[in-house]
């Protein structure tokens, strides 16, 4: 009996199945992989092919075989049931909604999991890194920077890390923008664990999540640096907010130079050490900036035009004149008057400065209210600093 001729979706599902065996092809890896697509002219073909052929393509025998013997596309069948029973999307290099600008970058991943609005991932962006340990004003900056640029149409692309990244995912959701997540683990894999909020709100507003590792894959060290390559790719430029001179950051920066994105820096305290890979880019020729401004200038016209006109920061949700004073009690206004948007203010300096005036009980309370209008933030260790 005559097989059917398969139906467009069966196609597509094995042909993304082929994708996902050419990753999981034990020993093959994606350099391997890329050398077999253009010696082979396409995923197709090299499933077509006879194990002499592929053992003649200068690859482990290991892989060779799982090739032939159809074990690659077994475990590409097994890990497509997960990524269905999990709602994962499965982009390959040959998708359309594939991101356009990662696709041409010189090793572009060969398949991406994705979750949430995968319509983002077109949409133009700028990847914001920067230090796990910032100042409280590397994260106000991070924070009120995503926060004016998602609200003018970019995308924030960064790595969930804690932190800077962690800062910038939250100002673009302040802002009702969207932002784009890229992961050093499996997309099942929320690290850090105390993301998982954070995760919620990305997918919530509309934004998106993508990985090029398998689904369970542990957070493995090696693997942050390896993304990094994804978060530079898929944007117009890289925003760096605070780094010191050892950090992962510097190899985004690096991999935005060898993709030719656009490189800005924030800059900070030269007695800070994380202000060392900021201040030292800008020496560099990287582009300093201060405000959402010196971003939207640099921007390709085209991309410009495709975005939303720029506002005022007056007109953008979120990103006015923070600390309107005729909204505030008179005590609440003192202490806001000794806090700084760069220093944090511990609690027993604050309760003690106001002693005169204020009982303590009044002071946790104005402290609580300003927090909650967003005029304040609380650090860790009952420290304040005042919101940007």
């Amino acid at each position: 009996m005559a097989s059917a001729i398969p139906i467009p979706g069966e196609v597509l599902q094995t042909c993304v199945q082929q994708w996902l065996a050419l990753l999981l092809t034990p020993g093959l890896g994606p350099t391997r992989a890329r050398r077999m697509l253009e010696r082979f002219g396409s995923v197709d073909h090299i499933f077509r092919a006879s194990l002499t052929e592929l053992e003649a393509a200068a690859i482990p025998a290991v892989s060779a075989q799982s090739l032939a013997t159809g074990k690659s596309m077994e475990l590409a069948g097994e890990e497509l049931a997960r990524a269905s029973a999990l709602n994962i999307r499965i982009l390959t290099l040959d998708d359309p909604q594939y991101p356009q600008r990662l696709r041409e970058i010189y090793d572009p991943p060969l398949v991406l999991y994705a979750r949430g609005d995968v319509a983002v991932l077109a949409q133009p962006s700028i990847a914001v890194v920067g230090t796990r340990h910032p100042s409280p004003y590397g994260l106000g900056m991070a924070e009120r920077l995503c926060a004016d640029l998602a609200a003018r149409g970019l995308a924030i692309a960064s790595g969930m890390a804690r932190g800077i990244d962690s800062a910038a995912h939250r100002g673009a959701i302040a802002a009702r923008g969207k932002t784009i997540a890229v992961f050093g683990t499996g997309i099942d894999v929320i690290y850090p664990r105390e993301n998982q909020r954070l995760s919620e709100q990305i997918l919530a507003t509309g934004g998106a999540q993508v990985s090029e590792f398998p689904i369970s894959t542990f957070a493995a060290p090696q693997n942050f640096p390896i993304r990094n390559r994804i978060i530079s790719g898929m944007s117009v430029g890289v925003l760096v907010i605070e780094a010191g001179e050892y950090s992962g950051t510097r190899i985004t920066a690096r991999c935005a130079l060898e993709q030719n994105r656009e490189i800005f820096a924030v800059p900070g305290n030269v007695t800070n050490r994380n202000s060392w890979g900021p201040n030292t880019l800008i020496k560099q020729g990287a582009k300093l900036v201060a405000t959402w401004e010196d971003v939207w200038e640099d921007l390709p016209t085209q991309i410009r035009v495709q975005l939303s006109p720029p506002e005022t920061a007056a007109d953008v949700p979120g990103t006015g004149n923070l600390f309107e004073d005729h909204a505030m009690a008179p005590h609440e206004r003192r202490i806001l008057s000794l806090l700084k948007k760069d220093e944090a203010t511990q609690i027993d300096v604050i309760v003690e400065k106001l002693e005169p005036e204020l009982s303590s009980s009044e002071i946790f309370a104005a402290l609580f209210e300003l927090e909650l209008a967003g005029k304040v933030r609380q650090l860790p260790g009952k420290n304040f600093v005042k919101a940007f």
